[in-house]
């Protein structure tokens, strides 16, 4: 099992800037990979970024350049550094940790730009 608790989030206007943070505790050593969704209302939840156990990472295009996943190994945290925010990211940000078969998601955290 493993437990995510998410910190970050809230309004910001277009351009801000803001930084998400995902804190795993539990059986942490056998997740291969942590990521981040996203799902604004009446849309499906939307891939986001994410990062491997030995460091790679891939963002989806529509946040490629803007946006940015990094990881503190010592803290067992993932974080994902928004930047040149839209109104379009608007959602509810989700992190989460691959351990197969399993994935475990974080409580989820809004996040809303305004124009």
């Amino acid at each position: 099992q493993v437990q995510l608790v998410q910190s970050g989030g809230g309004l910001v206007q277009a351009g801000g800037s803001l930084r998400l943070s995902c804190a795993a505790s539990g059986s942490f050593s056998r997740v291969i990979a942590m990521g981040w969704y996203r799902q604004a209302p009446g849309n499906e939840r939307e891939w986001v970024a994410r990062i491997t156990d030995s460091g790679t990472t891939t963002h989806a295009d529509s946040v490629k350049g803007r946006f940015t996943i990094s990881r503190d190994n010592a803290k067992n945290t993932v974080y994902l550094q928004m930047n040149s925010l839209k109104p379009e990211d608007t959602a509810v940000y989700y992190c989460l940790a691959v351990q197969p078969p399993y994935t475990f998601w974080g409580q989820g955290t809004q996040v809303t730009v305004s124009s």
